[in-house]
């Protein structure tokens, strides 16, 4: 953290070391949680500071994992332009289900998101719906960057090095709630698109640039793990990435509207199961 130099003599008995430890309290860093989060010195305009529940800068090549209550906003910043947030969702209740690529891509019948995608678990439901988007470059296909991948490009990975893998990252923020290895599906990544081409060819389309956001809404009770980590098909030869800004706030989660110009008789029928799986559990 910065600062200046703490003196290596100033720890060597109880009275010191417990002086020493107080002290920190007051230290500030670039990247870290705000806590309370009302504390936050970036909350966005729109928000009444003593709504926010969760705020936090995310480093370069880190993580951040979180359970939030249905009905929860979530607005991710993208600050510097060069973030990729790869995000995974879990019902909290029940985290064996969780967010899938391929029902999130099948139901609205788009593979692009944008503003009112809904994003989907295998049960057929609703866990968050995109609600506002000013970036436009996202992707659900590729995932985040495995471990192998990682060591491929750059030359090494490990959770605590230079050279994080996406796939590490979100490990780790799994462990935190009980996941495992094999409870890591593919992720959606956020801030960093790629194009399908016609023969089924992905193309890196880069970011939107700084200050691009999305808000998220949690329609059921979630965990959520980050990882702000390279996009695999980042062609540049560096390992880039920038601070992710993360707010939430309480609000309310997205009811069924059939008369939507977006809506389909398939992305009605996965916001009622929502509302009627929160129903039942009085949330």
């Amino acid at each position: 953290m910065p600062g200046t130099p703490r003196d290596l003599h100033t720890t060597d008995n109880l009275s010191s070391a417990r002086d020493d430890a107080r002290a920190q309290g007051h230290r500030d860093h670039p990247y870290m949680p705000y806590v309370p989060a009302s504390s936050s010195p970036f909350c966005p305009v729109d928000v009444n500071p003593e709504d926010l529940t969760w705020a936090e800068t995310v480093a370069p090549g880190g993580y951040t994992h979180r359970v939030v209550a249905r009905g929860t906003r979530i607005r991710l910043e993208d600050t510097d332009g060069e973030a990729c947030a790869h995000v995974l969702l879990y019902n909290a209740l029940q985290p064996r289900e969780r967010y899938n690529a391929a029902d999130t891509v099948k139901i609205p019948w788009q593979a692009y998101l944008t503003a009112g995608h809904p994003l989907l678990s295998g049960e057929g439901r609703v866990l968050a719906t995109l609600a506002a988007d000013t970036s436009g470059h996202h992707d659900t296909f590729c995932g985040t960057m495995t471990t192998a991948q990682t060591v491929a490009k750059y030359g090494e990975s490990s959770l605590y090095g230079v050279f994080p893998s996406g796939q590490e990252l979100l490990e780790q923020g799994g462990a935190r709630h009980g996941l495992g290895e094999r409870d890591i599906p593919p992720s959606v990544s956020f801030f960093k698109g790629v194009d399908v081409a016609a023969d089924g060819a992905l193309t890196f389309n880069g970011g939107a640039g700084p200050g691009a956001a999305v808000d998220l809404v949690a329609e059921l009770p979630l965990i959520i793990l980050v990882a702000n980590s390279p996009h695999p098909l980042d062609p540049r030869p560096d390992y880039v990435s920038g601070p992710l800004r993360i707010h939430a706030w309480r609000s309310t989660p997205t009811r069924p509207d059939p008369e939507s110009a977006n809506s389909t008789p398939e992305r009605h029928r996965a916001y009622l199961n929502s509302t009627d799986y929160a129903d039942s559990l009085g949330l």
